[in-house]
C-alpha cells in the first residue's frame, strides 16, 4: 500500500519535512516513490505539488494523520473529492 507522509530532514533542532509517497513497508528515511511537497513547522510554511497529491489520493493512497492535518488546511480534500 502507497502512503503519503512526512521524511524528516534538515539539522538539529531546525527540522523541516518533505511529503512524499512512499511504500508503508519501507522505513522513513528510504527512497520514496515520489516528492509531493515541503512542510516546515517552525514557520509553518507549507509548499505542495497539488496535482501530483491529488493523483495519488484517487489512485488509493493512504495518509498519516499529520499529512492528512496539512492537506486538510490546504483543501486538496475538496479537489479529490470535485
Amino acid at each position: 500500500m502507497i502512503k503519503l507522509r512526512l521524511k524528516r530532514y534538515g539539522k538539529k533542532r531546525e527540522v523541516s519535512y518533505r511529503i512524499v509517497a512512499t511504500q508503508s513497508t519501507s522505513r522513513r528515511q528510504g527512497r520514496p516513490l515520489e516528492e509531493l511537497g515541503f512542510y516546515n513547522p517552525r514557520t509553518d510554511e507549507t509548499r505542495l505539488n497539488v496535482p501530483a497529491i491529488v493523483k495519488r489520493l484517487k489512485e488509493g493512497a493512504q495518509t498519516t494523520e499529520t499529512v492528512r492535518n496539512i492537506l486538510t488546511k490546504a483543501k486538496v480534500f475538496e479537489q479529490v473529492n470535485a
